[in-house]
């Protein structure tokens, strides 16, 4: 029972802790307090207009976090495209009121964007955060373990914090005594990029990389050396990456001791 009690104290103090968080909550919290305050001063016509508008953003945000919560397979995406479209919508309404309270609010998001970031998940599961050198040490020497699946992001990325919970909770599920996970920060490490053959220029489109290694030979990796060329690739899920690198397959290669 102290279990389940514990675990929304997580998240709330969680929450609290983390400025991009707890800003956010300002910020769409200090929009009732103007709208109770508002309320007083403005006209029964914009009073009613904006009450029906309010019904109408709070259907929609309903709707569309509903199809995001069956949809995004993991807690950060569904954070990142909700706050998105809540924040659409708030700028909408203001609009409403006074535009002088919009270009405020635009300002505030801004601000937020610019001074904070979205934390990724902080839970390795049991994979292991391995600087490049370790991990060539790994690959060239070898290792109890027969293949390697690495996962090469950076802090800064956006799309790296969008499916950081992915990697840790397939290692949950697939990592045994042959096949081992391990996370390089290039954030940390830029220059062993170009050596991974993965780039960090333009949008970052590469970032999250992730290669696997068997015997110390790259066999597999995604995205494709020539993404940049192709544009856009597929989302991160655990779904996708469990497919395109046959974890099912080695898996049961494991366990039938293949």
């Amino acid at each position: 029972m102290e279990k389940k009690q514990s675990k929304p104290m997580e998240l709330l103090n969680e929450m609290i802790s983390e400025p991009y968080h707890l800003l956010h909550f300002l910020a769409f919290f200090s929009y009732f307090v103007i709208r109770t305050s508002a309320a007083q001063v403005l006209s029964p016509q914009i009073t009613s207009r904006l009450f029906l508008r309010e019904i109408q953003a709070a259907l929609a945000l309903g709707v569309f976090a509903a199809i995001k919560v069956v949809r995004e397979e993991n807690w950060e995406a569904f954070i990142s495209d909700t706050l998105f479209f809540a924040k659409i919508f708030l700028l909408a309404l203001t609009l409403i009121m006074d535009y002088h309270l919009t270009l405020w609010y635009t300002v505030i998001f801004a601000g937020i964007y610019i001074f904070t970031q979205q934390p990724a998940f902080k839970k390795l599961g049991t994979s292991s955060k391995i600087t490049p050198l370790q991990l060539e040490s790994l690959l060239t020497e070898g290792s109890t373990s027969r293949l390697w699946l690495v996962e090469f992001r950076a802090a800064y990325s956006p799309s790296c914090i969008r499916s950081s919970r992915c990697f840790p909770e397939l290692s949950i599920t697939y990592s045994n005594k042959s096949f081992s996970f391990g996370i390089v920060d290039l954030g940390l490490f830029p220059n062993a990029a170009e050596y991974f053959g993965i780039s960090l220029s333009g949008s970052m489109g590469q970032l999250p990389a992730y290669i696997l290694f068997l015997h110390g030979s790259e066999v597999a990796r995604y995205p494709d050396l020539d993404v940049e060329s192709k544009g856009s690739h597929s989302p991160i899920t655990k779904r996708f990456l469990s497919q395109y690198f046959k974890l099912d397959l080695h898996l049961l290669e494991y366990i039938n001791g293949k």
